[in-house]
């Protein structure tokens, strides 16, 4: 299989879409294009790859659009490329059709793009997950790496992300202090979608953080549940060991989620 085929069916994959890959697996008589050849197909039509171009690609599109409507697995087709096709040379074509369905993603937000966050990110990224991060600091922001499964977000007021988050992204803030992740929290609690919520720092900001809340009117539960400080209890002081220290309470309370 070609190459570029396999690295965007794992890159659609991980982006969390359902498409079906048409594969020509045996001709007769003249042939747009040689078996083996491959293509993807989404909802909307063509993604990725060629099974030859013209009306037999068409056609390969159309059946594969209806087969992701119809929810089918699997389908296989032989089509004579003058009769069915409406083309005037001779032969006969057949393909098979996969449906691939798509991965439940893992949805995480990263609030700050700071030294700690840096190292988050790209440790998320190793993950079957897709990262968001925002951050008023458009110079932090593209320090991060171009990924497929990263959106980066420049926004100075972080908190009006939470309301676009969808429901069961767990929340990481990492911003420069208590002023913004306040406002973060508040708004995440208020939506009470969120499984995991967690904000790096010390137990003595977890002490005001957790007041400051209580004064503001968010559910005592929720509170109780948080996260602060962020991270479990190895590793030193350094960005990337608080990373690895975060990157596995997430995995943990993934986890936790699913059993």
């Amino acid at each position: 299989m070609n190459k570029s085929i396999l690295e965007k069916i794992q890159e659609l994959q991980e982006q969390g879409q359902s498409f079906v890959v048409a594969t020509l697996v045996k001709t007769k008589g003249s042939a747009p294009q040689e078996v083996g050849a491959k293509i993807l197909v989404g909802e909307n039509g063509y993604i990725h790859g060629t099974v030859g171009g013209g009306k037999v690609e068409e056609r390969v599109i159309l059946h594969s659009k209806e087969m992701l409507k119809r929810n089918e697995s699997f389908d296989y087709a032989d089509w004579n490329l003058q009769t069915d096709i409406k083309m005037t040379c001779g032969g006969v074509v057949s393909f098979f059709f996969e449906r691939v369905q798509a991965k439940p993603t893992w949805e995480i937000a990263i609030f700050g793009a700071g030294h700690v966050a840096q190292e988050v990110v790209r440790t998320l990224l190793k993950l079957e997950c897709s990262v968001i991060c925002s951050d008023p600091r458009s110079d932090w922001l593209n320090k991060l790496p171009d990924h497929h499964k990263l959106t980066k977000i420049h926004t100075s007021e972080m908190k009006n992300v939470v309301a676009d988050l969808k429901p069961g992204t767990f929340i990481a803030s990492m911003t420069m202090g208590h002023a913004y992740d306040l406002p973060i929290l508040l708004a995440a609690m208020e939506r009470n979608v969120f499984p995991y919520m967690g904000v790096i720092g010390s137990d003595s900001k977890a002490a005001v953080l957790r007041a400051d809340l209580k004064k503001n009117g968010a559910n005592p539960d929720l509170i109780a549940k948080l996260h602060c400080p962020i991270g479990e209890s190895f590793g030193n002081n350094t960005p990337v060991e608080i990373a690895i220290s975060i990157a596995a309470q997430l995995i943990k309370a993934r986890d936790n989620q699913l059993s």
